[in-house]
């Protein structure tokens, strides 16, 4: 019997021929990674447990990144205690103001994480990794502690869903809008506890952004990690970052799946997600009657430079609509950078849009963006709970760069093609 990406990368780490699903096994770690929101804690655990060293100061990654620039004197204090712990232990991949980017956009851009990689992190969206052919999942505050002590975690092998997507994708249609139609498909629990593996002719011609994108989510729909075979365009992403050598792992054609889920994209139209779950998915033709407060363009869903470029493009020569506030959030210093040279950020002032420096900020409803009571935004960020990103009455609805940017011009929830 064959095996999934997910069980062959699994099995390595735990130093198993062979594994299958719902096996107890330990494995060691490539990648632990923790922020300033849930690493306080892990370092708290850590410290009880009473080891002298970290189990390898270059495996730790440590990125204060949910509520900073420090918006108040409890968040300061948060990333005071991730920061004395950095240097304490001498955690060689710390990265604050100047060097830091929202972790799961920084982590890849940095070659942090490779294929073949076996990550945790003290955050449910590290499944974003699995973009590269990872097996990426969040954990708790406390197994991070134990991962940062030991170098080791143990793990449920899960179940593996493959999902097929095939046609032509249409014009304005993104990882986001795939990963959107299957959440809204098989629903917020419909993978619950499973790897969901993307594959497919669409797939294999996707952007390696939105491999991110899809990766990143599939936490909305339940599942331990999303995965997608590393192929040239991964290649072509990780050699010149890579700080380490990888393997590539691939399913086996006999490998057992317990669901396989095939979908023809070619006529999908961009998808938005209406509160307040994602699985609660209409297409944008049918959604252009929500008239909106707020824009925001970023995240680790969609803060890439593939996701500014197509904001840019809608923007340009255009202006945001006078009662719409749009925000934007370049993933990482170093896409910040980039967007300044290729013209981007210039495109969004004029348009009357502000940047910030990159945060998660407005995603969790902790700054750069916080809803009142009846505010409607719209966001390319991967979440829209009630009270997700402010007040419990507020509404979020989810989407691309492409619908948010046209949005944001015409001050409701807008296909992109009406405005070019």
């Amino acid at each position: 019997m064959g095996m999934t990406i997910s069980q062959k990368i699994l099995a390595d780490h735990a130093g198993k021929d062979f594994v299958e699903a719902g096996e107890l096994i330990n494995c060691r770690l490539d990648v632990v990674l923790g922020n300033d929101v849930t690493a306080p804690v892990a370092i708290s655990e850590f410290k009880k447990v009473g080891v002298k060293q970290v189990f390898d100061r270059s495996k730790i990654v440590l990125v204060p990144d949910h509520f900073t620039p420090n918006k108040d004197i409890k968040s300061a204090e948060q990333c005071k205690i991730v920061r004395e712990f950095a240097r304490e232990y001498g955690i060689e991949n710390y990265f604050e103001i100047g060097q830091m980017g929202i972790e799961h956009c920084l982590l890849p851009e940095q070659g942090l994480v490779v294929p073949g990689d076996l990550v945790i992190g003290a955050d449910s969206h590290t499944c974003t990794y699995g973009a590269l052919g990872a097996f990426a999942t969040g954990v708790g505050s406390t197994d991070m502690a134990a991962g940062m002590a030991t170098g080791e975690a143990w793990f449920k092998v899960p179940e593996s869903i493959k999902f097929v997507y095939y046609g032509k994708l249409p014009r304005w249609v993104s990882g986001k809008d795939l990963i959107l139609h299957t959440i809204g498909d098989i629903g917020v629990d419909g993978a619950r506890y499973m790897s969901m593996e993307f594959t497919g002719e669409v797939i294999r011609n996707l952007s390696i952004d939105s491999r991110f994108t899809m990766a990143n989510m599939a936490i909305e729909a339940g599942g331990k990690n999303g995965i997608i075979e590393a192929d040239d365009i991964t290649l072509d992403y990780i050699g010149r970052r890579a700080r380490r050598s990888f393997k590539i792992y691939r399913s086996d054609p006999d490998a057992v799946y317990c669901d396989v889920k095939e979908y023809d994209v070619s006529s999908l139209e961009p998808v938005v997600a209406f509160p307040h779950l994602p699985e609660n998915t209409r297409p944008v033709s049918e959604a252009s009657d929500v008239v909106l407060d707020q824009v925001v363009i970023g995240s680790c869903t969609n803060g890439r430079l593939e996701d500014l470029e197509t904001a840019a493009l809608l923007m340009k020569g255009r202006k945001i609509h006078p009662e719409v506030r749009a925000i934007v959030i370049p993933g990482t210093q170093g896409i910040y950078l980039e967007a300044v040279k290729r013209g981007f950020i210039e495109v969004f002032i004029e348009a009357g849009a502000v940047v910030s420096t990159p945060t998660c900020g407005p995603c969790l409803g902790g700054h750069m963006g916080v809803l009142a009571k009846g505010e409607k935004a719209l966001a390319t960020t991967n979440r829209n709970f009630v009270g997700r990103m402010g007040h419990p009455e507020s509404e979020v609805y989810l989407a691309s760069p492409a619908v948010a940017a046209a949005s944001a011009i015409k001050g409701r929830i807008t296909p992109p093609w009406e405005i070019v």
